[in-house]
């Protein structure tokens, strides 16, 4: 059994102004993110398709303000409605945390259109690029939860479990560290593989659904649901499983029809 260390939330301090582990995770999923697009398109010879604006502008002003919107409009619709029903400026004061994955997802989805909209850019062609970066942030923002002592597992037996002291006695799942492994590290490592050579449109994208709905669902079993949520339904489905579910059969959707044969050029009906 181990013990929770105790870490401060804030990493450091200026001043007035505090720098949370959270807010340093976003800031280094961005970066890193940008850095792993530009390696992306160099490995796929895409420079002629890509310049280093557009590469820019869509890291560090599209998908930022997507997760952003998103995640925030996320945790107030999904998780706590009622909360931001009684003080609707709440959703502003982003320093006070409440990010919905699904949500920032949704939102980064929707930028990604903008900017195709804006830059004429297949909609496949710009998911099926940023896919490969994104489990860097959600590792990341995985280690910042377990820096936070938050989203903390279920009681466990296994010699790896741990006793998070602000919580209670019970040693438990650390699963935010599971999370960091499966969304962050694994999912990273098998989509930067898969996308190293020249996919069909939608395949990428398919991938990261499929593989994040699925490594998000088995982790949820480990993970403690929301205390004000409780379970959904069967005492065991929680609202993380609800929401990644669909994820992974669209991801798997999107594979079949990535690589569903098509009729030959100019063939006519018989």
């Amino acid at each position: 059994m181990l013990q929770y260390p105790d870490i401060d939330p804030v990493a450091f301090q200026v001043g007035e102004l505090a720098v949370r582990w959270y807010g340093l995770s976003y800031l280094a999923g961005i970066l890193a993110g940008r850095w792993l697009l530009g390696r992306h398109t160099r490995r796929l010879s895409l420079q002629s398709d890509w310049t280093a604006a557009e590469l820019s502008d869509l890291m560090y002003l599209y998908v930022p303000i997507g997760i952003l919107c998103g995640g925030r409009l996320g945790s107030a619709i999904v998780y706590y409605p009622d909360a931001y029903l009684d003080d609707p400026l709440a959703i502003l004061r982003i320093w006070e945390g409440g990010m919905s994955f699904h949500g920032g997802l949704l939102g980064a989805v929707l930028a990604a259109g903008w900017f195709c909209r804006r830059r004429g850019k297949g909609f496949f062609a710009v998911c099926d690029l940023l896919a490969p970066a994104a489990p860097v942030g959600l590792g990341l923002g995985r280690l910042a939860n377990f820096a936070n002592g938050e989203l903390w597992g279920t009681p466990s037996g296994l010699p790896w479990a741990m006793v998070f002291p602000h919580v209670d006695a019970v040693a438990r799942h650390p699963s935010q560290l599971y999370e960091a492994v499966l969304e962050g590290l694994v999912l990273f490592v098998l989509l930067w593989r898969y996308a190293g050579r020249p996919r069909p449109p939608m395949a990428v994208s398919g991938l990261f659904l499929l593989g994040y709905g699925c490594c998000r669902f088995l982790v949820e079993f480990a993970r403690a649901p929301d205390a004000h949520l409780g379970y959904l339904a069967w005492g065991w489905l929680t609202m993380g499983q609800a929401l990644s579910a669909p994820m992974a059969v669209a991801g798997a959707a999107l594979l079949l029809a990535a690589y569903r044969p098509r009729a030959p050029s100019g063939a006519g009906a018989a």
